[in-house]
């Protein structure tokens, strides 16, 4: 059996490694087990070195917390979404971060463009979660389809970003020969 521990318990993060892992392993009997890890950064990061750095502080920490058997033989995931402002302006993203047999592979999903309005709000403390809830009037939309599903009117969801981003990381694990020289401990 194929075990994934991924560090959030947000269920978008465990059914997007669920749908991704699965898939990229062939394997589906694969067990995906969600851990409460601290990310390190705020928990609005507002730049891409925060969020990436949030993203490998999960894995980290869900290693941490695993005996030698899991690290030796389970694949460790971790999502980290964050926002920052590009020359085209404010957009959302996550970084992914896996590991496996001391192996790491880390990536990012593309960008969703915010609105001003919605990034000002974020400089000012919120998280784009709550924003996003009060925008549209819903209710915990970060363990729904997020801000991406909302401003996509649905056809793109939180869950469909992190399972394309963790597929594109899998690569350094598909053809490890590949890139053997190109697995730096992050």
């Amino acid at each position: 059996m194929t075990v994934c521990i991924v560090g959030s318990k947000n269920p978008v993060k465990l059914n997007a490694a669920q749908q991704a892992l699965s898939l990229s392993l062939a394997s589906p009997e694969l067990t995906v087990e969600g851990i409460a890890v601290p990310s390190g950064v705020p928990d609005q990061p507002m730049d891409s070195a925060q969020t990436r750095e949030g993203a490998i502080n999960r894995v980290k920490a869900a290693l941490s917390c695993s005996d030698e058997f899991a690290r030796a033989n389970h694949w460790f995931v971790a999502i980290e979404g964050g926002v920052d402002l590009f020359d085209d302006g404010p957009a959302t993203f996550a970084y992914v971060a896996i590991y496996h047999q001391q192996q790491w592979s880390v990536g990012r999903s593309a960008n969703l463009p915010l609105p001003q309005s919605v990034y000002r709000a974020l400089q000012q403390g919120e998280e784009l979660g709550t924003v996003m809830d009060k925008l549209f009037n819903t209710h915990n939309i970060k363990q729904k389809g997020g801000a991406i599903g909302l401003l996509t009117n649905h056809l793109a969801t939180r869950q469909s970003v992190y399972e394309i981003a963790l597929l594109l990381a899998m690569a350094k694990f598909n053809h490890p020969a590949l890139y053997e020289t190109d697995s730096p401990t992050p």
